[in-house]
């Protein structure tokens, strides 16, 4: 990865240090790409990792210390509510406050519907959507009475138009900007921002993982005829979370390369 492109004007802002910024899915493609970007501005990292990926969390720490990046990692199941708060109740005794909170935790569990299990349905929603709930309910309270905060929630190009076989994602995807509204107008007038940022398709494991001839198909179906990067996506949270986009709450930004306008 070249590290060099987080000092670059694309990536920078002003405003960020001296925050503390929590990321859900913080060591994923996208949620890494987010981090580097939002440590390159300063900002004090929580990346939260799955309980079952210590192994590889600890590996991607060390990545991170030896590319310049510093960050704490932290263990929780954010679709369980008791292990969010009791997560922001330790960090916060030991002073560690939310100033900005992303989610990026996802999973996708496809299938039609006329096949689609019970179990499939409840995972999708309880990753994708329940965790937004939980994060943001216990963050929010501290934003409110600081006036201050930027809350940025990872959608999916396919939370607008709906996809083949993902009912249960593109349901949650969908419920997560309908959640984004309704918080942003509790929250604007304390100095809180909550926005969606629905990227489209992003290069990473999951795509190359394709066969050839469909990533093909999908890639030309593209107005820039490329995917897009996990940059793409930190450079759009950047711009979204820094202190002076205060004016610019409850928007869903499509960062998907023209495939879907609307």
């Amino acid at each position: 990865m070249n590290n060099a492109q987080y000092a670059s004007p694309a990536f920078q802002t002003a405003g960020m240090q001296n925050t503390t910024a929590l990321v859900t899915g913080g060591t994923g493609t996208i949620g890494s790409a987010i981090c580097r970007a939002l440590a390159a501005n300063g900002a004090q990292l929580v990346a939260i990792h799955h309980p079952g990926e210590s192994q590889q969390a600890g590996e991607w720490q060390q990545q991170m210390a030896a590319d310049g990046f510093e960050a704490r990692i932290e263990s929780c199941d954010v679709a369980d509510f008791d292990a969010v708060s009791a997560l922001v109740q330790r960090l916060e005794a030991d002073g560690v406050v939310t100033d900005v909170l992303v989610n990026a935790a996802g999973i996708t569990r496809d299938a039609p519907l006329k096949r689609m299990q019970v179990d499939q349905w409840q995972a999708v929603m309880r990753v994708n959507l329940d965790s937004v709930f939980n994060t943001c309910r216990n963050v929010i309270e501290g934003m409110l009475a600081r006036g201050y905060g930027r809350i940025v929630n990872i959608s999916s190009v396919n939370g607008q138009k709906g996809q083949f076989g993902q009912t249960n994602y593109s349901a949650a995807k969908a419920g997560m900007h309908g959640f984004t509204m309704a918080l942003a107008r509790e929250a604007a007038s304390a100095g809180v921002t909550v926005n969606t940022l629905s990227p489209g398709y992003i290069d990473s494991p999951m795509i190359r993982a394709v066969p050839e001839p469909v990533r093909d198909r999908i890639e030309q179906d593209i107005p820039v005829k490329r995917f897009g990067t996990p940059e793409d996506i930190a450079r759009a949270v950047v711009f979204l979370t820094a202190e002076q986009a205060g004016f610019i709450t409850g928007s869903d930004l499509s960062v998907n390369g023209g495939q879907h306008m609307g």
